[in-house]
Formats: structure tokens, sequence, C-alpha cells
């Protein structure tokens, strides 16, 4: 960065971002500011002069420093000034300004090409002028850089339309006027006859138009072609260029790998890459080889890597292995065909060789260089090569540059699959530095990265694929560097003396020093392989230091946990290397010198036995203290195999050099697992779904997915309880005709069975073939008729337990819309706004599922443990039967139920139905007087149903069923009166119509059939003898509906897909918060069936307007759009989506401060009539406000350590709050306290155990955590505080606010500093509504919880001027309250109030880890990443 002139260098920048001083003080920016757009609720006419001198001048001078730039773009430069007054009269330096801030937002992670919609109509000029100045030499490179930088954004939004229509004509088959020659396209056009077709349609198009139409036409066709050739030029410039003209380059190649990636944007342009021999002219250039620039090279191999992909660019089908390797095996069959027939003196031997000999580039290259440079010009041209440039390229056909064309296009090319299975998955020093990863880390917008991103679209899911794999590996590396960077940190490992050994003066429970491991066993390779098939080691733990807690933490690694065994030795080299790719001089070295993984098999004692769980009486104070432990492990074979390799070269041993073992927390070190499924998926031929895959990848029609759309469409569908009555029903389906069924009344009850039929409107053709869009005739819309029907539910039963559990929620028109789509084959996307009920929603599908389809299975999917049980437990509650529910992973524990739904609780619980059941088989029998041990097992109990009960039925319907039986005959006839003798008296009432007794014995047959169909569905279990094969059986013959988090599928799923699991529907929910890989996993947990997965629904639940998956790397999460949930990505692609649209939460005015981000979002009745909705909150004016909290003891913010943000004063009036509440009367677990950091979590509990943890008059608040994890959840009355008083932070992404504000349902107390908020674009929509009250805490004195005032009653307020003034009044509050209970009840009233009247504080992750991570420097926490 050049830096600032004189002049400015008062006004410079400290710091990395813009602070509240920066965009509200005395600067040049804010001045300016506040002159020209700040102020004026009017557009101001721009002044090129105010252009030009007071802003372009300034930057320029500055070399368009970025803090600057962010500055500008902080105080709404764009919205208020550049765009507003934009016309196509506007200079060049408005366009290029307007540019500037575009590239600012994106590298900023802001929305960027909304602030173009009002007004909309001038977005075409800009965009053809920025085009323009990406060929103006005139520009700096600079300059030319952030333009590229626009256009890459550009493309990159093509979901967006005005964006859209302006890059498609860049792209399109127009381009092939650059080709090399009419021999080309031929060639193509042979190939492919559409193309012919797309050819003529644009030379017609061309035609028909006037001059400047024609001039546009041919910009278009030849901007691309002229950029890559001025690319070209700039790749051959001397090695000592500007960095400027090498981050250009990078930036340029980045843009080219954007195209490629995707299939709209590659579809002609990969033609015109390869046939001007791109990737040859870029590996001969100068700055390609100048080793330097490494990220330059890495750049080419990504884009290399695209532009080779095994895919056909205009049907999309994906090649596999085989078909790569005989497209490879032709290029050379012509070659040697070639060869032979116009060089046979020179090139016999390579025509005779076979392909292995020749395909590899070193052993090709020396066949061709016998050839002469005319030869080489002659091999190209009959090779279809193109050798021949326009003079302006300056490009030089010289022998290299020709024999890198002739190798590039006939070398092995490596598949993706073979990339992604070539790739190691445990780490070593080597792959965790990497430069690649390196610079990720210092990665801050100002540069490429050589990584692949997640798009819109993707080639095939093989490239989806393998850009995920890619991705998780470097996110996973870089998590475990981080934690082995941390650790050897801590243990502050110090030179012993004169000799090599090692001193660790720290401590870190994560790691154990350790000698040299132990070989145990090699094994020797298996067929096929060269390396061993493992390698078992012995790893000795000296635990006698450890405290009890620590040691038992050691002793709980379970088999397949992966830890690492590293040599660390205290160094001085550096490996950090920047965004880049020059060396950065870090004052952080790096000790470690090498490191392996391990995979444990298991832990042993000091006599080699294995530690058991620990019996009861084992932990008093007298029991024996270990000192040794044993850890068998498995180390990586591949790695064990190059090391041993390197070994017998004369390199040292480095098994002998490890002296310390680490391990990490189990949740962060799943990698192995989830990396390993990917893999396997990359590998295998698992297709998506026929119906899904063209949605999938982002091509065809968005809404093809949806039932409406498919062949399988189900006519008609008993929706059971879904209606509550015929006014439900026709209320909740407007727009249809509903008519009921001839044989029925209007109006009639519950369940309906809803029959759809279709009429699709005849349309007449127009006599002429030849019309203009616009003469088309408006399409009309099919018009669906519903034919109602209904049955009369069977009896189930005698017994109350018999009775359905039915739904009582009056569900919503667009929830009922919804239910249908979920119910129905098919993609369902519901966007689910807070409150609205989305659960229930979720939880209506899968119970309709579950009885109009017995034989599906359904998955169940969520991000998090806690939202998987809360839906689980709405499951639970309804009509499913208990046997079929299944609940995998770890967190089945903190299922509030009765019974455990995990694998070995379903076992445990089957066996429980057995015996009690079988006791109803004995009672049966005692019915019947049959001699015998009929309830001994399943198999008897099945033999006596087929003796005893079926023929004692049959008997009796014979007799009942004649027509002369009277009711008492039929009563008499009943042969189960002593078995029923327990349930509701009479059962069978003599004076019921017979029908009424029919129907009641019908209900005791099934209840009988119901015991012996649970008999036979345990009856395995009783066969089956390892718990293991029971758990097994269970998940994949017994359970219909099996519900797992996303990590747990990820990790499992070579395992559950091996068992034979098949499932028919997935339903995902939280689907916005799971990346995409996390998503697409739960979709292939089974193996095919007739070549494709048997999936028949879809259903994703989420919101894509609250939090994104938590990616902790900032490339990964920007750069790589990592980020990026599968949901989101449909919703942008346009595939149609059901926005539920009554939220019934939160108060109305609560829901007034996010419902600027749901348009449509309305309320239910219950918030506009229940009388906690309409009840003001005790003690406060308001039911929300904005309150602005000034410097505490003169500081606001601060870091006691790197990234662990705290704000003193808003704690303090946070927990003063709190108190305030607690001493009117509120309880405890009805109010929240929630902030943006977790260093302020911390502090915030710090302060309530200081004033109220022990004081039992406040307790503790059950909930104190960050926004970031308490997504999904709602209290009553939530405190948030927003810590930042410098710059807004991350709450600049809206999403994060957007959650933060829908949390309370009936009372919200913001605490912030209010300039800082203010003056935010992107937040001005919810903050204008919150500064419209009074920014001090307004009080009514005088209240105690529960008020019986309304919230719109009139009511004095007093003013607390700030935290002190709050504080000295819950002070005397206190003193009364004291006072009082003593005057009451004596001096120890106090100890009347119970303990237990509180709920004790949840935790939402621990503080001491993060502060204990903060101090020592560790990972930045999820909800701390900021900029």
């Amino acid at each position: 960065m050049v830096p600032p002139l004189a002049p400015l260098e008062a006004q410079s920048f400290p710091g990395d971002r813009p602070s509240v001083a920066d965009i509200e003080g005395e600067n040049h920016w804010t001045s300016l500011a506040r002159k020209h757009w700040l102020k004026s609720s009017k557009v101001k006419k721009v002044k090129p002069d105010v252009i030009k001198t007071e802003i372009w001048d300034v930057l320029e001078k500055e070399d368009f420093d970025f803090r600057a730039l962010l500055v500008l773009e902080n105080l709404q430069v764009l919205e208020n000034y550049l765009w507003p007054g934009y016309t196509e009269d506007s200079s060049n330096y408005h366009v290029l300004l307007i540019a500037l801030v575009v590239t600012v937002k994106g590298r900023e992670g802001l929305p960027v090409w909304n602030v173009f919609d009002h007004p909309p109509e001038g977005f075409s000029s800009l965009f053809r002028r920025v085009l323009s100045m990406s060929l103006d030499d005139s520009l700096t490179i600079t300059l030319r850089t952030h333009v590229l930088s626009f256009l890459i954004y550009a493309f990159q939004s093509l979901d967006n339309g005005p964006v859209r229509k302006e890059c498609a004509p860049l792209v399109s088959i127009s381009v092939w006027h650059n080709l090399a020659g009419d021999k080309v396209r031929e060639t193509k056009f042979e190939k492919y006859g559409q193309l012919r077709k797309a050819w003529r349609a644009a030379t017609k198009r061309y035609e028909a138009a006037d001059e400047p139409a024609q001039a546009k036409l041919r910009f278009e066709r030849s901007w691309l072609y002229s950029m890559i050739l001025d690319f070209v030029n700039r790749l051959r410039e001397p090695s000592g260029s500007s960095a400027g003209n090498v981050i250009y380059c990078e930036r340029f190649l980045e843009f080219l790998t954007d195209l490629e990636s995707q299939l709209p944007t590659r579809r002609y342009v990969n033609a015109l890459v390869q046939d001007l021999n791109l990737l040859a002219l870029i590996k001969v250039s100068t700055l390609f080889n100048n080793e330097e620039n490494g990220l330059l090279r890495d750049l080419y191999v990504l884009l290399r890597h695209f532009v080779n992909f095994s895919i056909d660019d205009h049907t999309g089908n994906q090649a596999s292995q085989s078909q790569s390797h005989e497209a490879h095996h032709g290029r050379l069959a012509r070659l040697q065909r070639t060869a032979l027939k116009h060089f046979k003196s020179k090139l016999t031997i390579l025509a005779l060789s076979n392909y292995g000999a020749i395909e590899q580039r070193p052993e090709l290259e020396n066949h061709l260089k016998h050839l002469t440079d005319p030869e080489l010009v002659e091999l190209c041209g009959l090779l279809g090569l193109r050798t021949i440039y326009p003079p302006a390229a300056k490009v030089v056909v010289d022998r290299e540059f020709l024999l890198e064309v002739l190798l590039t296009a006939h070398e092995k090319r490596r598949t993706h699959q073979e990339i992604v299975k070539d790739a190691s998955i445990l780490p070593t020093e080597s792959t965790l530095y990497e430069p690649t990863l390196l610079r990720n880390e210092t990665y801050n917008g100002s540069r490429s990265l050589a990584i692949p991103k997640l798009n819109l679209q993707y080639l095939s899911v093989g490239d989806f694929l393998w850009r995920s794999f890619i991705l998780y590996r470097c996110e996973s590396f870089y998590e475990i560097r981080k934690d082995m960077e941390e650790t050897i940190k801590r243990l502050r490992p110090k030179n012993a003396g004169s000799g090599h050994d090692t001193l660790f003066e720290g401590f870190s429970k994560m790691a154990i020093p350790i000698t040299k491991p132990a070989i145990l066993e090699v094994a020797p390779p298996k067929v096929g392989y060269d390396q061993p098939a493992y390698v078992r080691s012995e790893i000795a733990l000296d635990v006698s230091k450890l405290a009890e807690s620590v040691r038992r933490e050691w002793e709980s690694l379970r088999p397949d946990d992966v830890v690492y065994l590293l040599a660390v030795h205290p160094s001085d080299d550096s490996r950090m290397l920047t965004n880049g790719h020059a060396t950065l001089n870090s004052s952080r070295t790096s000790d470690l010198l090498h490191l392996r993984s391990a995979e444990v098999v298991q832990v042993l004692d000091e006599n080699g036995r294995v530690i058991r769980e620990l019996q009861s009486g084992q932990e008093n104070g007298y029991a024996h203290r270990p000192r040794l432990r044993r850890l068998i492990v498995q180390l990586d074979a591949a790695q064990y195999k190059i090391d041993k390799d390197q070994k017998s070269k004369g390199r040292p041993d480095i098994y002998t050099s490890i002296n310390l073992l680490v391990r990490r927390k189990g949740r962060e070190n799943n990698f192995k697992r989830i990396l390993e499924s990917i893999q396997s998926l990359t590998l295998s031929t698992i297709p998506i779904p026929a119906w899904l895959q063209e949605v999938f990848l982002g091509y065809g029609d968005p809404a093809g997915a949806t039932y409406s759309r498919l062949s399988n469409r189900i006519k008609a569908i008993d929706f059971r309880d879904t209606f509550l009555d015929w006014q439900h029903l026709v209320e909740s389906l407007p727009g249809k005709t509903i008519e009921p069924d001839g044989s029925q009344n209007a109006s009639f009850g519950p369940p309906y069975v809803l029959q759809t039929s279709i009429t699709t409107p005849v349309s007449v053709p127009r006599p002429s073939k030849k019309r203009r869009r616009d003469d088309t005739e408006p399409a009309k819309s099919n018009t669906e008729s519903i034919t109602v029907l209904t049955y009369r539910p069977p009896n189930q039963g005698p017994y109350p337990v018999d009775a359905p559990r039915l739904n009582l929620i009056r569900f919503t028109p667009t929830q009922v819309e919804a239910i249908v789509s979920g119910t129905q084959p098919g993609l369902t996307v519901i966007v689910g706004p807070p409150g609205t009920g989305k659960t229930d929603v979720a939880s209506q599908i899968i119970n309709n599922i579950y009885h109009d389809f017995p034989a599906q299975r359904t998955l169940l999917i969520a991000h998090s443990n806690q939202a998987l049980n809360q839906l689980f437990q709405k499951i639970i509650n309804l009509d499913i039967d208990g046997r079929h529910l299944l609940r995998l992973g770890h967190g089945e524990g903190d299922l509030e139920t009765q019974g455990s739904f995990g694998k070995h609780g379903r076992v445990e619980s089957f066996l429980d139905n057995r015996v009690r059941f079988l006791a109803e088989v004995d009672r049966l029998a005692a019915n019947f007087n049959a001699p015998g041990a009929h309830g001994n097992s399943c198999e008897t109990a099945g033999y006596f149903n087929s003796v005893y009960v079926i023929p004692a039925w049959s008997k009796f319907w014979d007799k009942a069923n004649a027509s002369k039986a009277t009711i008492q005959d039929i009563i008499s006839f009943f042969p189960f009166h002593q078995y029923f003798h327990d349930a509701p008296q009479p059962l069978l009432p003599i004076d019921a119509p017979k029908e009424q007794i029919l129907d009641i014995a019908k209900g005791c047959q099934r209840h009988i059939e119901k015991i012996f169909a649970e008999l036979e569905d345990i009856r395995p279990f009783e066969i089956l003898r390892t718990s293991k094969d029971k758990a097994n059986y269970l998940l994949v013959k017994e359970a219909r509906i099996i519900a797992m988090t996303s990590t747990h599928a990820a990790m499992r799923r070579q395992e559950i897909a091996s068992l034979g699991f098949h499932y028919d529907n997935v339903i995902v929910e939280e689907a916005a918060q799971i990346t995409e890989i996390e998503n697409f996993i739960p979709l292939a947990l089974q193996d095919p069936k007739s070549g494709e997965l048997p999936l028949q629904r879809v259903v994703l639940c989420g919101d894509h307007l609250q939090n994104s998956p938590i990616i902790q790397n900032l490339a990964f999460r920007q750069f790589a759009n990592l980020e990026q949930s599968l949901f989101l990505r449909l919703v942008r692609l346009g595939v149609p989506s059901i926005n539920l649209d009554r939220q019934g939460r939160a108060r109305p005015s609560l829901a007034e401060l996010y419902k600027w981000r749901y348009p449509e979002l309305g309320n239910l009745p219950n918030v506009l009539t229940e009388p906690e909705f309409r009840q003001a909150n005790a003690g406060f004016c308001y039911e929300y406000q904005f309150l602005n909290v000034d410097d505490y003891k003169g500081t606001g913010e601060m870091q006691p350590s790197p990234h662990f943000i705290q704000n003193l004063g808003e704690a303090e009036y946070a927990v003063a709050i709190y108190q305030y509440m607690r001493l009117l009367g509120y309880p405890a677990s009805r109010i929240s306290i929630l902030t943006m950091y977790a260093g302020q979590k911390s502090l915030i509990r710090d302060v309530l155990g200081h004033r109220c943890a022990r004081n039992r008059l406040f307790g503790s608040p059950r909930i104190v955590t960050t926004v970031d994890k308490y997504q999904g959840e709602q209290n009553d009355y939530v405190i948030l505080s927003l810590v930042r008083t410098k710059c807004v932070g991350f709450l600049r992404d809206i999403r994060r606010l957007t959650v933060a504000l829908s949390r309370a349902r009936l009372g919200l107390y913001i605490l912030g500093r209010r300039e800082v908020f203010e003056t935010c674009y992107e937040l001005k929509e919810a903050f204008d509504r919150l500064f419209q009250r009074p920014d001090k805490l307004m009080l009514t004195t005088g209240e105690n919880f529960p008020t019986a005032r309304l919230l719109n009653d009139e009511v004095a307020g007093t003013e607390m001027v700030g935290v002190e003034h709050l504080g000295q009044y819950v002070y005397e509050m206190t003193q009364a309250k004291v006072a009082s209970l003593k005057t009451k009840k004596g001096e120890d009233a106090l100890s009347f109030i119970p303990e237990t009247e509180e709920p004790e504080m949840e935790i939402y992750g621990g503080e001491d880890e993060d502060r204990m991570k903060a101090e020592e420097g560790g990972l930045i926490q999820p909800e701390e990443l900021d900029e």
C-alpha cells in the first residue's frame, strides 16, 4: 500500500477498519459526505468537479487505499450519491468510482446489486461503460484490476436478472467468431446440430440490427477475445514488472476459472480458450516461469483442471473415468496416425508405441524433439491446433511454444476422481503448511486464491463433490494447524541443554510429552497395494501428574479417534506466507518439525488391560492413582511407507524424533470420517435421482422438481387431521374449486381425502409460423378442482390409549400449501421466518407420509441436536407408533421424553414391549382356558394366535354378520369378554345400534391384532444375539422415521449405506444453516436401486435470511463461498419456495422490527388476542427500546486478549435490567441475556456471578449465550448487548441482526452505541424503527409483574440517564425489598426464599474455554468472527 501524501497524513485511518470517529468525526470524507449527500433527503445533482477534485484526486493520491474506499462505502456514497446521480453523460471518473465501491462491497461480503434496482434504467449503460474501461490501456493497472473485480462479482451473480442480461451476450455463441477458422466451427456443428441453429439465429439477429446495434453486437463478441489477448501480452512482461501486473493476471485467471466452472458461461468459452492454446501460452510465459509468482502458478493449475474437466460442454454429461481414458487414447491415436502418415521417418517409434509409453510429458517430449520448427507447425496444423495469431496479440510462435501446445493437448490428464483418490486425508507437517493453505489464512480480499468456489451452478455432481472435498479438507487442515500451534505455544518448548532434547515448560490438557512410539506390527500389503495394510504402534503415556478430570478425558479416547504425533523442537524458522507469494516476517515461530496422524485402537492400563468404565466406589479419596496408560494406535500406513523409503535413502527417522502426543475435542476432530464420506461419494457412481439432478446442478427449469411438474404426482391424498373442519379446508385452499364427493352432503367433517383434477386450457395456435415474442398470447394457468371425499376412521380399540392423537393446529393457507407440497413427491422448499411454525409444518408432513405411505421410510436431518430434538419431540406427540421412531447420534440423551429413542434404547424398548405383550398373550390364553406356555416367546405367541385367536374371530364374524343376528346375539357371541374386562364398561352397550356394536368389535379385533403384529416385529430380536445386530436390524428393517444430525450422517455415511439401509424421503430442518456438502450427503446415505437413488421426496425447511453455516476462515467463507447452503442456492436459482407468512411468536410491534426482511409477514390471531400479548411489560414504558450506552468509566469496547471483545458498561447495564425485572417479580426462566460476542458472554456471566448468583432475590437467568448459538430458540424477554462502540463489526451481516431481533416474544431491550449503528446503510430499516423511541431506558414505577396495564395505555415514565443511574435505582429497590421482607418475616426472612425457585443457568458453550483460548491466542470462536 502506498502511504498517503503529506496533506492527508493527518486524516489517515489507523487500524484495520474505519471506526466511529472515522465515520462521524471531522475529516475530509465525512465533511464531503455531510455537504453533498448525508444531510439531504433529496438527491442532489452530482457535480463533476466534486467527483474529480474532491473524491477522485484524493483517492488517486492515496493509490486508491482500500481503507479510504471503505470509509466512503460506510458513508453510503454509492447509495446516496454516485448511483442516484449517474446518467449516461456521467464522467469516466464517476463510472470508475461506482466500480470501485462495488468491489469494496463485494470484498466485504455485502449485498452488491440491489443498490442498482432504484432506478434500474441506467444499469445497462453503466455496465457497458465498465466493459469498455476493462480494455482501456490508458487506465493504470490498479484501476483495471478493480474493474476486472467488478466483472468477477457480476459473473458470480447471474441469479440477478439485470446482471445476467448484461453478462450473457459476452459468453454467447457469438464469441466463436474469434475461433481460428470456419473449419473449427464446422467440426462443432457436425457434432451438435443445435449449435448450427444457434449460430444462424445469432447471424440473423446481427444482420437485422441497425448500425448502433451491430456495433454493440461486434463489441460483445470480441470483448472476451480482446481481454484474453491483452492478458497474454501482460504475461510476457519482464520478471521485474510491477506487482500490480501480477495481481491483475492473477485476477484474470480467477475470472477465466469462474467462466469455466459453470456450464452456461463455459459452453462456448471453453472452445475459445482451447482454440487459443491459452494453457500453453500461460505456461511458456515470463510471469509463470518466475518461481516467486507461486499464487499465479497455482491459479493456472486450477484453471487447467476446469478447462480439461471431463464433461460435454453442450449436453452437460460427465464422462466416466473409462470414457475419459478412451477420449485421451483417441487423441493419442490421432497423433500416432498423423505421425505415421506425415512424419514416418522421425516419429515411427512414437507411432508404434503403446499409449502408456507416450502419454507422459517427458516421453512424449523426447519423441517430438526430433522435429524441426516448420515440422512442428505442420504437425499442429494437421491436428487442428492453432499456430497463427493476430499481430496485435504479439504471440511468439517459437519452438518452446509449439512443443508446449502439443504436450498440453496430448499428455495424460488426471480426472477429478484421481485427484481426490490420491489426496491425503490425514495431515502431515507438509500438508498443514502448504503455501495454498497459508495464503488462505492471511486472506484479506486483496488477492485471488487458488481454491475452487462454490457457485450457483456446478458442472456435474462429481464436480460439486470435488470442490467440496478440496474445500473441506483445506478448512479441516487449517483448524488442525491452529490447534497444534496453540497447543505448542501453551507448552512453551525449550532446548534442554546441549542435546537435541526438548523441555516443555508449560502445560496443555490436550497434549502429553512422550518418548518415541514403539512399532508393534507392520502388516503385509493388500493385493494391488504397495503400502502396509496397517501399522500398529504403542505409545506410553505418563498420566501421574494429570488432574483426575484430564486423565479421564485421555482414557475416554474411543476407537478411530485421530491423535497427532508431533516432533517439536524450538526453531526460529517461520513458515508463514502472505496472501500472495512472498514470505512474511512473523514474530511467531514454528517449533513443529514433523507431524504424523494415527487412529486410536484401544487404551490400556499399566497392566495391559483395556480401560473399562469406572466401577462404583473407585472415586473415593483413597483410590489408587494410576501412573501409566498405554495407547495402541494405527499409524497412517501410506505415510509410514514414504517415511521408511526416505530413511532408506539416508534421511533421519522421523519416528525417533516424535516427543509429543496431541488430541483434539471430539466434535472438532471428526474431519477424517467426513472426508472419507466425501471421497467415497466422489469415487462412486451414485447418481442423484433424475427428477432432482438438473435442479441440484442449477440448470433447466427451476420448477422442474416440484410435484406439479412431475409425472408421478399423486391424484388423491388422505390428509387425515391436517384440516380441523370444512371451513378450515375451504380457507386453506384459496383459488381452488372445492366440491364434496357426490355421495356426501356439503360441509362434512374430517378426515378429508383430496382428489385433484387439473384442467389445462386449450390454446388456439396463431396461423403464422413466425411471430415475435411479444405477440404471443398470454399464458393461461391451469385450473385445479378438488373433490373432497371422507371415510369413517377405523375403531382402533376400546381403551383410551387406542384413540389416535389428532392435530389441533389450525394451519394457515401457506402452511397447508407447504404440507400439500411436502406430502406429494418432489422437492419442497419451505422458507420459515421467525415464529411461523415451520417445525409444526414439517411434523405434519411427516405424519401424513407415515400414514399414507406405510411402506416408505423417512430420514430427518437437522444441523444441531437441539433443533433435531425439537422436531423429534413434536413427532413423538403425533399419532405415530413409537416402535417406528429412531434417533441416532449423541444428542438423543437430551430428548425430554420418557423412553429412549436411540438404537440401544429402542432395542431395550422392544424387549420391554415383548414382556408386556407376552403377558397379554397369557391373558388371552386365560380367556380361552387354553393350557400351555403360550406367552413364552414370540414364536409360541404366533402359534397361539393362529390356533386360538384367528379361528375365534372367524367364528364370531360368521355369526355376527348373519342377517338374523340380534344385538343380544352379537354380545353373547363375542369371545373376548373376559380379556376386555378392564376396558371401559359396558364394552358392548346393549342399547347401542347394531352398527356401533360391530364397530366396537372390530376395534377390539384391531387391538388384539396389533399385539400379535408387534410381537411378530419383535421376534427377530429374540433370534439375534448381539446388541450390534439388533441395533442394525432396527435401523435397516424396523424404523420408519430415522432422525440424525447432518454431521452424524456425514460421519457414518459409509457404515450406514453398507448395512443396506434404504429410505424414500428426506426432510431437512435448519437447511439454511447446513453447508451444501452436509446437505448432500443425507441424500446419498443409501446405495442405488436400479442404478438410481430411490428418493421420492426432499423437503428443505429453513430461512436463508437468518444465520448461514458457520465457517471460521475468511478465505473459505467469503472467497470460496463455503458458507453457502443448498437451501440458499436453490432460492437464488429461483426454485419455487413456499414462504410461511403468519407469525405467532412475538408481539406485532416486536415483529415489525424484522418484518421489513419479510414483506408478506403477518400475524396469527393469537398474538392479537391473547392476554399476554396485549398486556404491557410491568415496570417498562415500552415493550422494546434501543438503549444508548456511553463509555463506562471512560471505556467502551475492549479486547483483553485478541478477538475477545467485551464491553463492561453494557454488561453492567444488562445485569442491572435483569435485577430490576427480578425485583418486580419476573421469573428468571423467562429472561434471556444475549450478546454478539463470546467475550461479552463471559463478562456478563462474571457480573451475574458477582451481583446475582448468590442473592436469592435475583438468582441467575436461565440462558446467557451468544446470538449465533441461540438461533431457533426464543424467550419472553430478551436483553441484547451489541458490544461494539468503534465499528459495526459482523452485525453488518443483516442475517445476524434478524436472528437477534426475533428471539423475544414480549420484551426486547437492546444495549448499544447509537452513533455506531445509525449510520449503517444495511441496518437502517431496523434501527430507524428503534430510534423512533427514546434511547434512554424509560421505567414505570409502582408496578409489579404481572401488570394489568395494557400495552397501548398511556403511562408516565421515569428516565434512566445511564447505567449508574439504573444501578443506583436497583440498589435502592433491593434495600427496600430486603427491608420489607425483614419487616414481614424477621431477620431471617431471606432464608425462606426457596433456593430452587429459579432454574440453574443453562450453559451454551463454556466461557472458561472461550477465555482461555483467547488469552492463549487460540482460535477465533464462530461468534467472534469479525472482518
